[in-house]
């Protein structure tokens, strides 16, 4: 699986040496009850999220440059949408709250989406956020997304309802924007 870089992160795939780095933000209740997911309960519960979840194909660890730690995942989850161009992939991420209100959720998602268009040959890109995450909310927007629609649905690994909104960008409207920055 290719490496990827920003500015202040490596996006590598996730190694089970990882688990400790892994466990330190994913056992954060701000973290994946926000996202849809229990927190970690330990290190090995961590390395069995690496040794499946996060071996899927295009999932990556969020390296900070400065430190060497892994602060963060995302990547796309395999996840398509019917009415959506083909193919579609969805685009999921969660980030540690030490690293919270720099930006690099949002830089990650733009080099994510460069990757996801010019390298897997996707056409759309879609997301969604649960009620009440605004921060997952002002990652989607900041990155240009445009919302499709919202629905209460369940959430499985939390056992309960949520408002779910869902959000879309394609390979044009992505290029568009690309095209007005240079």
């Amino acid at each position: 699986m290719a490496e990827l870089e920003t500015k202040r992160l490596v996006l590598r795939p996730f190694a089970e040496t990882d688990a400790a780095d892994l466990y330190a933000y994913a056992k954060d209740p701000r973290v994946g009850p926000a996202a849809g997911w229990p927190p970690h309960t330990s290190v090995e519960n961590s390395l069995e999220i690496i040794r499946t979840v996060f071996a899927a194909p295009n999932v990556f660890a969020l390296i900070d440059r400065e430190s060497g730690k892994v602060i963060g995942s995302a990547g796309f989850v395999g996840r398509h949408r019917v009415e959506l161009p083909r193919p579609d992939d969805e685009l999921g991420y969660a980030l540690s709250p030490e690293f919270w209100g720099r930006g690099l959720m949002s830089e990650t998602a733009r080099e994510l989406i460069r990757f996801g268009f010019e390298d897997l040959g996707l056409r759309t890109i879609w997301c969604n956020h649960y009620e009440g995450n605004e921060r997952s909310r002002r990652v989607i927007e900041a990155c240009g997304f445009c919302h499709q629609f919202s629905q209460e649905e369940a959430v499985e690994l939390m056992g309960e309802r949520r408002m779910t909104h869902y959000y879309a960008l394609s390979r044009e409207e992505w290029a568009a924007r690309q095209a007005v920055r240079k």
